[in-house]
């Protein structure tokens, strides 16, 4: 067992939390797409609702993630955090109408914002730069083990009720509940206070001015990518207009994410051996080879395939990317240098899922998909040779 002594108190307690949200979380996403055209919102809107629930995750991220690094706390904004995402599951069973639907994502998104800087600085207090990845890595898997989990539910309920969508936004709200339950089990553990003032909530983001150059090089060029990463929710409606069914849809995202479950810890382990340099290119080259994929497949299988790819790509990339991000600024910052990458990279989102929603209805989703592949590539070979300096003291 010494082997994972990485895996302390507070990183299991931590990743059974994300367990628990992403199960309440996945039960909605893959039939969100399709829940959205059913009360009558077009392809671009779902990409706009997408969006601006981004955005409003975003613009909190980056100020609670400094807010949680001035005071040297982290617990308080998990527990909130939570707290606000599991209330907004049922919100959105009360009435079906595109500006509800909007106001309960986007108080959802805003739970994520509150929570996701702190919680990541707590797993990062919580390694060495030996065991980043790893640990990481093992908090993406079994977030990731939810996010089965969840559309496997809403698989088995759409199977016993074809077409009924609104019950499981209601049953969402059990699996969060145990997640909000579980955080009262955390302990503060004791961080410096970074000292800097309270800076407005529109200017939460100055901590880009203040970091090294490694730091905005790598995250830069990650922004750069986020620009053309549009919501998952435009391959789920891909894969329906090409004539699969719902239940079919819904099992390539479990697909997806099981690929992703298995892969996220051993790629983490991975990172930790060649570096995260290595395993990030390597997973926007698969990126890129699905989004050029998609665009030209409508077998089954072939998006079976393309949709396993896609885990593998996820796993080699999100955790990784954290690791690597919170190498490259100084420990009292972390919880700001994480929490305005996480809310830039939102911010990106919006425009990424507008455009690409804006695009697939001029001229189709081939272009849509065509053009995120080929931004991929020109950042992965940018990541390849970018120069990172050492971490500060």
């Amino acid at each position: 067992m010494r082997r994972f002594r990485y895996l302390t108190r507070a990183v299991w307690l931590l990743s059974l939390v994300s367990l628990c949200t992403d199960v309440a979380s996945e039960m909605l996403y893959p039939v969100m797409p399709l829940y959205l055209q059913s009360i009558g919102f077009s392809v671009f809107f779902i990409g706009l609702l997408e969006g601006v629930a981004e955005a409003v995750a975003g613009l909190s991220k980056g100020y609670f993630g400094q807010w949680s690094d001035r005071l040297g706390q982290r617990v308080p904004f998990v527990r909130a955090g939570y707290g606000l995402s599991a209330l907004s599951k049922p919100l959105m069973a009360v009435l079906a109408t595109p500006a509800w639907v909007l106001l309960a994502r986007t108080l959802d998104r805003l739970g994520k914002g509150l929570r996701t800087g702190a919680r990541d600085a707590l797993l990062a207090d919580e390694t060495t730069p030996a065991d980043r990845g790893k640990v990481f890595g093992f908090h993406r898997s079994m977030d990731t083990l939810g996010a089965v989990l969840g559309p496997l539910a809403a698989l088995l309920w759409l199977a016993a009720h074809p077409g009924q969508f609104r019950p499981l936004f209601l049953w969402a709200f059990v699996p969060g509940l145990v997640a909000v339950g579980i955080t009262l089990a955390l302990r503060e553990r004791r961080a410096v206070p970074s000292g800097r003032p309270v800076v407005p909530f529109w200017a939460s983001f100055r901590y880009w001015r203040l970091a090294p150059a490694g730091y905005r090089r790598v995250v830069g060029a990650l922004l750069v990518f986020a620009l053309f990463n549009s919501s998952d929710a435009f391959l789920l409606l891909l894969a329906r207009q090409r004539g699969l069914s719902s239940t079919a849809v819904i099992g390539l995202y479990i697909l997806y994410n099981v690929t992703y479950v298995l892969s996220a810890w051993p790629l983490g382990h991975l990172a930790d051996r060649l570096g995260p340099r290595r395993l990030l290119v390597g997973g926007l080259v698969a990126f890129a080879g699905v989004y050029g994929g998609v665009a030209l497949v409508h077998d089954i299988r072939a998006f079976g395939a393309l949709f396993a790819l896609y885990g593998v790509y996820a796993a080699a990339t999100e955790g990784v990317a954290k690791a690597w991000v919170s190498t490259l600024c100084a420990k009292p910052d972390t919880g700001a240098a994480l929490g305005t990458f996480a809310g830039l990279s939102s911010l990106a989102a919006l425009g990424a899922s507008t455009g690409a929603g804006l695009l697939w209805q001029w001229w189709g989703p081939v272009p849509t998909f065509g053009l995120a592949a080929v931004a991929a590539l020109g950042v992965a070979g940018y990541l390849a040779v970018a120069r990172t300096p050492p971490q500060p003291a």
